[in-house]
């Protein structure tokens, strides 16, 4: 039986998820705002149609246009992508009251995970291990903030409870700074999040960042796909990231990967997701989990012979996965590198247009990219044009293919970060593997002394 899949993205994301419909004999319809009108999403969908101006507020997320867009086109199920409304549970509501299938997990899940807060009471309750912190939201009484942060010590980091992908966070260094934070820290919640709640936790010196990726059916039915390696981060957020990571202790990841699909179990999630934890001297500390497919899901493809959208558009159709977790093995290394069209020293975004692209190509490479010569690089979005990632028998020889592929990526006509990636990838922390979340820090010294 035919199916039609609305994607309500962009960029190489829109793309991705295109290519997995068409493989599995689905149609597909883009919809897209006027400055994407020429994208290759749109213009290899089936169908596709424009929900609005450039502003993603008055396009992407903009629900109802995104709906009529699905009862227009006739389609059958929505696939929110990642960003813009893929976290929003009341987006999710309104997908299934209007009687589309979210390919997603249930708002439910949503909500409760977007609330940072209540996601590490869930963990806890399910027998995660989580950073310490504060036991609630935080309260008007500065008194009782003031102990409370005392009570956990410092440095500890203050939390929007609605916060994610590496905002409304805070490191603070004395009671003084989190009193002089708190009212800052509470507008940009509401500006960002539209609510005030904060929360504290634990500020962990040089931790790694692990993360797991599990598929639930929403049965009870539970499978992982291993980890990843995403301590390289700048301003908490990603630019590279590797599968399976170096120099974890094994028991203590025996026993987490089998906590993660327990959690999984217990809470009866449906759908992709992704499970977070700092690490450090041997232990793992859940701090958050993202319920929808993520940028660095490619890595974990690689290694596995799995195609993670693909199983995310079957399980929503189907209902159920004829799939046992005998059936996922972790072969070989990955890496992938976010490509950004920004300054790689500021990291300022640089919108432009591309003069000249050669993507790299080669056995073990892969480029996830919508970006094409003579493109425009729109200063409304993310910065993010592509991902190459590299896969191979051990880690030596995928970082020598990264080397490879970056240096035979071609991008002219805007500023991107690949010098950066190229200073990365040599880097001796790096090269040594099991480095912390501070190791930008460290590359960046020695970009900044290398000559211009």
């Amino acid at each position: 039986m035919s199916w039609k899949v609305l994607i309500a993205n962009r960029g190489e994301i829109a793309l991705r998820i295109l290519r997995s419909c068409h493989a599995l004999g689905y149609e597909t319809v883009v919809c897209h705002s006027e400055a994407d009108s020429n994208s290759l999403a749109v213009r290899l969908a089936d169908e596709h149609l424009c929900i609005g101006p450039a502003s993603a507020t008055h396009s992407y997320l903009d629900k109802a246009q995104i709906l009529r867009a699905a009862e227009l086109t006739g389609a059958d199920a929505i696939h929110p992508g990642y960003g813009f409304l893929s976290e929003n549970a009341e987006f999710a509501e309104q997908v299934e009251a209007s009687g589309f299938i979210f390919i997603g997990p249930e708002s439910r899940h949503i909500r409760l995970m977007g609330d940072k807060h209540q996601a590490l009471e869930t963990a806890k309750k399910h027998g995660l291990p989580t950073v310490p912190g504060s036991e609630g939201l935080l309260g008007p009484d500065l008194i009782e903030v003031a102990r409370c942060g005392a009570n956990i010590g410092y440095p500890l980091l203050i939390k929007a409870a609605s916060g994610g992908g590496g905002k409304g966070i805070k490191l603070i260094e004395s009671a003084e700074q989190l009193i002089e934070a708190l009212p800052l820290m509470r507008t940009e919640a509401v500006q960002c999040y539209g609510n005030t709640d904060l929360y504290l936790e634990k500020y962990l010196r040089n931790p790694r960042h692990i993360e797991v990726q599990i598929l639930g059916d929403g049965h009870g039915g539970s499978w992982h796909f291993g980890l990843r390696d995403c301590s390289v981060q700048r301003r908490h957020q990603k630019i590279l990231e590797e599968a399976s990571p170096l120099n974890l202790d094994p028991k203590s990841t025996e026993k987490l990967l089998e906590q993660c699909c327990r959690f999984i179990q217990e809470i009866e999630y449906r759908g992709l997701g992704t499970l977070e934890f700092l690490y450090t001297e041997g232990a793992f500390f859940f701090i958050e989990m993202n319920t929808r497919i993520q940028v660095e899901h490619p890595i974990t493809e690689m290694i596995t012979g799995h195609d993670l959208v693909q199983l995310q558009l079957q399980l929503l159709k189907e209902g159920k996965l004829p799939l046992r977790q005998s059936d996922i093995t972790m072969t070989g290394h990955a890496l992938e590198c976010r490509i950004n069209a920004e300054d790689p020293q500021t990291f300022h975004p640089c919108p432009g247009t591309v003069i000249f692209y050669h993507p790299p190509g080669g056995f073990g490479v892969r480029v996830d990219s919508a970006i094409y010569q003579g493109d425009t690089i729109s200063p409304y979005y993310d910065s993010m044009i592509a991902k190459i990632i590299t896969h191979a028998p051990t880690r030596g020889e995928a970082i020598a293919k990264m080397r490879v592929a970056l240096n035979e990526c071609v991008i002219d006509g805007i500023t991107t970060n690949i010098e950066l990636h190229k200073t990365l990838l040599e880097h001796p922390d790096f090269i040594q593997g099991g480095y912390s979340t501070t190791i930008l820090e460290r590359v960046k010294e020695v970009w900044d002394k290398t000559p211009a």
